[in-house]
């Protein structure tokens, strides 16, 4: 049961992570839901067996936010998902008498946008709920119709959706057929990740804004002129709420832009606020999820790539089908397991499905239609690439090349040392990444930083401005450091949270992490010992302490960056809790919201606060640090060793005393 908890944590912290931190979804939203459904029912039977970095309760948010913060003065979360008639019947029956609003459930990015005595503050994404990224400057340039003054006194917040209009998106991608963006999400998304917004708004890559909310020093009040408001309808019973929905559902493929469902939620502002939170929800609104979209095809071939770390899944070509506002010709099959319990067969009629903006996949095959020239889909014994033996792992009976010097993977892990979190060389596309690849140019990552301009205006469509450009991008990403390192080294079972838990438990060089034990490993919180034991095996292999020297002569900078060290003790703010030993037990509610939190985002602020966490009460502990319902075990043994327990509402105000919230 542990184990299966486990894998279950860590699959769907992946998938939240690529979702909201990158706008990716390798899987369909009902198969996220699904595993997430059996981990709450698991935890729920067995909540000792909870991991401290379980995903449950939490707002969904990436990892971590690369740029400047700003905290939210109030919590930007996530909302419960319905997806049938009845569950938003019994949310309006809960509030009985009161009027509800909906409005569409736009498929972009939220932002706030503040405003002081009518001039423009800052505008900040969602982050994690409680803080957000500041795209201020971004903004200025890719969202030209915000607003940059009110006619408004005071702190005035705006909330809403950015989106990418469609018909941005496809003008952008007929424009710029070497860097096609693959949906309106995802590139309303990526466009606040640029570094150089000024060009992204040269090249058309614009986003708008459209605001279901505002407030002034915390109280509602009407969304300030300049703003398009997102369309919304009041209601006042269950059936009303139910014809909006279905209107707005009705209408959404003429719209301009995407929406994945409707939004219902307590119109009037008191009764909002007194109807509270529920975990990172509130209890006063919930989002209806559209059923998606699904058009009938032909599944012509099935074809195994081979990824970056050795993964071979499945990708199909189907015959062109229009779903969900774009042409689809390529499908994603998840897995051989899929494949089998979905029955599906070269030449089925299947039923292609498309969520928002989740890579279109086969939902489902029909049998009835079958001619008997349909052909088994086998999953390969041998790499497609070097022909190496597969093994096969996990639930899903994935694929797995094990070969490091197998071409079709050394040219995937070129694409993701060249990408964002890693050494982001942003003038780098994966288009040329494959060609130099394919040629011989390009081997293994140090070569990236032998590249020269001249070499590359051999190449026909090859301009100056471009070869410089990725010349000078190569060049500016040797001071990458050594969590950007770590996450471009592609090692297997290390996600980007583990490169930032090596910079924080005092690694300073890569060296040093190439020479930790698997035991020096498991000594690092949320380090498993699978993962060390992957770390630890990865660093053995010649080819990559080869490629470390050759990194190193090359002047990459591969050791920690001031930024991804420790929290500075001595920096702190004064507190109790600066210097000392904690514990932390019990559930905790977080005084500015009154939500929810889990304890390793307890754990985080304490840290932060220059303390060190322990698991157990010992001598050595200077507080138990008690949320609610603690057992009496450790309360008992704190008493006996002479340890002061601290009740949550003293602890919050020394986290304010340390400035940390």
């Amino acid at each position: 049961m542990r184990e299966r908890i486990a894998e279950l944590v860590a699959e769907v912290r992946r998938l939240n992570d690529l979702y909201y931190g990158k706008g990716e979804s390798p899987v369909p939203d009902a198969d996220f839901d699904a595993l997430k459904d059996e981990l709450a029912a698991l935890v729920a039977e067995h909540p000792d067996l909870e991991p401290t970095d379980s995903p449950l309760g939490k707002v969904n948010a990436p990892a971590e936010l690369t740029g400047p913060t700003v905290r939210h003065a109030r919590p930007m979360l996530s909302l419960a998902k319905a997806t049938t008639d009845e569950q938003i019947r019994a949310f309006c029956d809960r509030f009985g008498g009161q009027v509800f609003r909906v409005s569409e459930k736009l498929d972009g990015l939220s932002l706030s946008v503040v405003y002081t005595d009518g001039k423009l503050d800052y505008v900040a994404t969602r982050g994690t709920g409680a803080v957000g990224e500041l795209v201020t400057e971004k903004v200025r340039h890719v969202i030209p119709g915000l607003p940059t003054t009110i006619d408004a006194p005071g702190r005035v917040e705006v909330r809403g959706e950015a989106v990418m209009l469609r018909s941005v998106w496809a003008a952008y991608n007929e424009a710029h057929p070497d860097k096609i963006l693959t949906n309106p999400r995802s590139g309303a998304a990526g466009t606040l990740v640029l570094k150089d917004p000024e060009a992204a708004a040269q090249a058309k890559r614009l986003l708008r804004f459209f605001a279901f909310g505002a407030d002034r020093e915390g109280a509602a009040v009407e969304i300030p002129a300049g703003f398009e408001p997102v369309a919304q309808y009041v209601c006042a019973t269950a059936d009303e709420v139910m014809d909006a929905i279905a209107e707005i559902g009705d209408r959404r493929d003429g719209l301009d832009y995407e929406i994945d469902g409707a939004v219902v939620r307590l119109h009037e502002p008191a009764a909002f606020g007194a109807a509270g939170f529920n975990s990172a929800e509130p209890r006063g609104a919930i989002a209806f999820k559209y059923p998606p979209e699904e058009k009938l095809t032909t599944l012509l071939s099935v074809e195994w790539p081979v990824g970056k770390i050795g993964r071979v899944p499945p990708r199909a070509k189907v015959a062109p089908v229009f779903v969900g506002g774009v042409t689809v010709e390529n499908i994603t099959l998840h897995n051989p397991r899929l494949i089998r319990e979905r029955d599906l067969r070269i030449g089925d009629t299947v039923a292609v499905v498309r969520r928002g903006d989740v890579i279109p996949f086969a939902g489902r095959s029909l049998p009835e239609r079958r001619d008997g020239t349909e052909v088994e889909i086998v999953p390969p014994t041998h790499c497609p690439s070097c022909g190496s033996e597969l093994e096969v792992r996990g639930t899903g009976e994935e694929r797995w090349c094990l070969n490091l010097q197998c071409p079709a993977q050394a040219t995937r892990r070129l694409m993701h040392w060249a990408s964002r979190p890693a050494a982001d060389m942003e003038g780098v596309g994966n288009t040329w990444i494959e060609k130099l690849a394919e040629d011989g140019v390009l081997k293994r990552r140090s070569d990236f930083y032998d590249l020269t301009t001249d070499q590359l205006l051999d190449y026909e469509r090859m301009g100056e401005v471009s070869a410089k450009n990725m010349v000078d991008s190569i060049a500016s990403s040797k001071n990458m450091g050594l969590r950007r390192a770590l996450i471009g080294l592609a090692i297997p079972m290390a996600s980007e949270g583990t490169a930032k838990r090596l910079c924080l438990a005092g690694y300073e060089r890569v060296e040093d992490v190439a020479a930790a034990t698997v035991d020096d490993l498991v000594a690092i919180r949320d380090i498993g010992p699978k993962a060390a034991e992957s770390i630890a095996a990865f660093f053995t292999r010649p080819e990559v302490q080869q490629e470390i020297a050759a990194l190193r002569e090359r002047g990459v900078n591969l050791d920690v960056l001031d930024e991804d060290r420790p929290v500075d003790t001595a920096a702190a703010g004064d507190s109790p809790l600066k210097g000392s030993s904690v514990v932390i037990t019990g559930a905790f509610t977080d005084p500015r919201s009154g939500a929810k939190i889990s304890r390793p985002d307890v754990t985080r602020l304490v840290e932060q606060a220059a303390a060190t966490t322990a698991s157990s009460v010992s001598a050595n502990t200077d507080y138990l640090l008690a949320g609610d319902n603690v057992g009496a075990a450790k309360t008992t043994k704190a008493e006996k060793l002479g340890v002061k327990v601290v009740h949550q509402d003293e602890l919050w105000r020394w986290l304010a005393e340390a400035n940390i919230i």
